[in-house]
């Protein structure tokens, strides 16, 4: 199925036109296809372009352009994974539940609780400890 085609016309440098002639005669295809063809090239190259893409998904995600737009330019399965990602960096986290009480210090650490001392590097258990009082 043939593609859909726009007309496009645009002024360029005549320098650049007689090049374009010049090579498009030795390839032996029209201006136009030459042209075409070397839209497309850029385009690929930018597609592939690590800054680009950043500028890409920077833009994307601060919602300068949409859905369509990144589709258009990274193609179907890139655009997912953005707007997925995007979603879910816009969505707020679950807070936890508690779903019982917390158990106790006795009843988490099975009766002997450490305690850290400014003099130790490692905790001590409060059995060994020097009451202060």
């Amino acid at each position: 199925m043939a593609e859909e085609k726009t007309r496009v016309d645009f002024n360029a440098p005549a320098s650049v036109v007689e090049r374009a002639d010049t090579v498009a005669e030795l390839l032996d295809i029209s201006r136009t296809q030459l042209l075409i063809d070397a839209l497309q090239d850029e385009l690929d190259d930018l597609v592939n372009d690590e800054g680009f893409r950043t500028h890409l998904r920077d833009a994307y995600y601060d919602e300068r352009i949409d859905f369509q737009t990144v589709q258009s330019v990274l193609g179907q399965e890139e655009a997912m994974r953005m707007q997925l990602l995007r979603a879910s960096i816009d969505r707020d986290p679950p807070e936890p539940q508690l779903k019982a009480a917390l158990p106790s210090d006795d009843e988490f650490y099975d009766g002997d609780v450490p305690v850290w001392r400014a003099d130790s590097e490692t905790p001590v258990d409060n059995d060994d400890t020097e009451s202060t009082a």
